[in-house]
C-alpha cells in the first residue's frame, strides 16, 4: 500500500462506458464514495495479499495436487459436522434463551418444597403453549450438538487433519469438546430431579477425589461436599451465564482459523 496520493481517474467517465445494471452502479457508487474517504480497496487488497501469503504455506491437499474442485469436500457429509454442530448450538441457544423466561433455578421454596426447579419444568412441558416442543427441541439439538462435535473430532483425527499447520485449531477443538460436556452436564442438573440429583451426586464424588484439591474443587464447582441451592444456582450460572460466551468465542476463533487455512482435506 503506498503513501503517495493515488493518479485521478474518471471513474465518472469510466462507469458511463460500462453497461452496468442499476445495482451495479450504486455497488460502486458506494464503494467509490468510501474508497476515497477511507482507502477502503488498498486495505481489503492489503487484507487479500496477507490471506494468500498465508494460504501459500499451507500443505497441498489432494484437489490441489490433482486440480480437482474444492467445492467436491462441501457435499461430502463427514466434511459439514462441523459445520452441522454449530447449527445446533445455534438452536439449542435460541431455545435455551426462550426456556429461560419460564424456567425457575431455585431448589427450594419459602414452605420447604425441594423441586421448584422441577416444578418450573413441568410446567413448561404441560402448562405453556409448545413448551413440550421448545423443551424437546432444546433437549434434542442438544444432544446432536455433542455427537455432531464427537463425529467431527473423529473425521479430523482419522484423516490427519490436526496435523501442521492446524494443531492450534485442534486443540481449540478438544476445548470445544469439553466443553460440550460440561454444557450437558450443567444442563442435566437444572431440573433437580432424581437424575439430576445422582448425577449431581456422582459429580461431587469425582471432584472429591481429585488428590490435594479435591475439596476446594467441590466447593467451587458445587458450593459443598453435598447437594444444595448453591449447587443449582452455580449449574444454572455455568450453563447459562459462562459457557454461552466462552464457548461461542471459540467457535468464533475456530471457523476464523478454518476460514484462513482452508478445509481441511486429506492429505
Amino acid at each position: 500500500m503506498s503513501l503517495k496520493k493515488k493518479d485521478e481517474h474518471d471513474h465518472k467517465g469510466w462507469m458511463e462506458s460500462r453497461d452496468l445494471t442499476v445495482v451495479e452502479e450504486r455497488y460502486l457508487a458506494v464503494l467509490m464514495w468510501l474508497d476515497k474517504r477511507f482507502r477502503l480497496v488498498d486495505y481489503l487488497e492489503l487484507l487479500e495479499d496477507l490471506y494468500y501469503k498465508v494460504n501459500m504455506q499451507m500443505p497441498k491437499s489432494h484437489t490441489e495436487q490433482y486440480g480437482l474442485d474444492n467445492k467436491f469436500w462441501y457435499w461430502y457429509p463427514l466434511y459439514a459436522l462441523g459445520s452441522f454442530s454449530t447449527l445446533a448450538y445455534l438452536v439449542a441457544a435460541v431455545s435455551g434463551a426462550l426456556l429461560g423466561f419460564y424456567y425457575a433455578p431455585a431448589a427450594a421454596g419459602a414452605t420447604g418444597d425441594p423441586t421448584v426447579a422441577w416444578n418450573s419444568v413441568a410446567a413448561i412441558m404441560t402448562d405453556l403453549n409448545f413448551g413440550y416442543m421448545l423443551r424437546s427441541i432444546h433437549r434434542w439439538s442438544a444432544q446432536v450438538m455433542t455427537a455432531a462435535v464427537f463425529l467431527h473430532m473423529l473425521r479430523v483425527y482419522f484423516t490427519g487433519a490436526y496435523k501442521e499447520p492446524r494443531e492450534l485449531n485442534w486443540i481449540i477443538g478438544i476445548v470445544l469438546i469439553s466443553m460440550t460436556m460440561v454444557f450437558g452436564y450443567t444442563g442435566y442438573l437444572l431440573p433437580w430431579n432424581q437424575l439430576s440429583f445422582w448425577a449431581g451426586q456422582i459429580g461431587v464424588e469425582m471432584a472429591l477425589s481429585i488428590p490435594m484439591a479435591g475439596e476446594w474443587v467441590a466447593q467451587l464447582m458445587f458450593g459443598g461436599f453435598t447437594l444444595t441451592q448453591a449447587t443449582l444456582q452455580r449449574m444454572y450460572i455455568l450453563h447459562v451465564f459462562f459457557l454461552p460466551f466462552l464457548v461461542t468465542a471459540l467457535i468464533a476463533v475456530h471457523i476464523g482459523i478454518v476460514w484462513m487455512q482452508g478445509i481441511a482435506e486429506p492429505h
